[in-house]
């Protein structure tokens, strides 16, 4: 962590410690179960968007469980800083190459998902539940000076921007028979996401994105 919380207490700093590894503790818990749903009723549906926003769950919980281990230091420790910036830059990274093969792979393979009624739920609650915890999780980040709760706050943005378009893709392909909204709607998640996987391993946060 940088030097915007040197002049914090001790005492006023264990307790920023402290709500931030709560943030974490809920980013882990909230995305375990997103990721059950997500994942099962992908696989049941056969949706490339709705796996892989399950998978996206899962790598969210990492790089929650990353800040959990990098909160865990009551020290400003900036070596363990720039090594939870790009552990969290990795996991955008994996995120992207996988979405981007399996939806490539659906659209060569015109695989057809059938409509989701509970990933349209799942994604509805997402859209209402992520920006209030990224919010939480850059004024936690803006109180401790850390630049990896920050970029892992990016990433909980980019779940709420899943979100949005996972229920698009759902929507059209319910309502209109729109196959390839599926996989175009994961495609389109992709640069997004490598963007964000290469800031982090540049140790910088995209700051014009919110």
């Amino acid at each position: 962590m940088d030097d915007k919380c040197s002049c914090c207490s001790s005492d006023d700093r264990a307790g920023l410690l402290r709500h931030g590894r709560k943030l974490e503790y809920f980013t882990i818990g909230w995305n375990m179960v997103e990721a059950a749903v997500a994942i099962g009723a992908g696989w049941f549906a056969e949706s490339i968007a709705l796996v892989g926003f399950g998978i996206d769950s899962l790598i969210e919980s990492l790089s929650g469980s990353v800040l959990l281990w990098r909160l865990s230091s009551p020290t400003h420790g900036e070596s363990r800083e720039k090594l939870a910036l790009k552990l969290v830059g990795v996991s955008f990274l994996v995120l992207a190459a996988y979405v981007a093969f399996d939806a490539i792979k659906a659209l060569l393979a015109h695989e057809l998902p059938r409509s989701s009624l509970v990933g349209i739920g799942l994604s509805v609650v997402s859209l209402i539940v992520m920006p209030i915890l990224a919010r939480a999780k850059r004024l936690s980040a803006s109180s401790l000076g850390s630049r990896a709760m920050k970029a892992d706050s990016r990433q909980t943005d980019f779940c709420a921007y899943l979100s949005g378009i996972l229920l698009g893709g759902l929507v059209l392909n319910s309502l209109l028979g729109w196959w390839w909204a599926d996989p175009i709607a994961a495609l389109i998640m992709v640069p997004i996401i490598a963007r964000e996987g290469f800031e982090g391993l540049r140790g910088e946060i995209c700051e014009d994105s919110h």
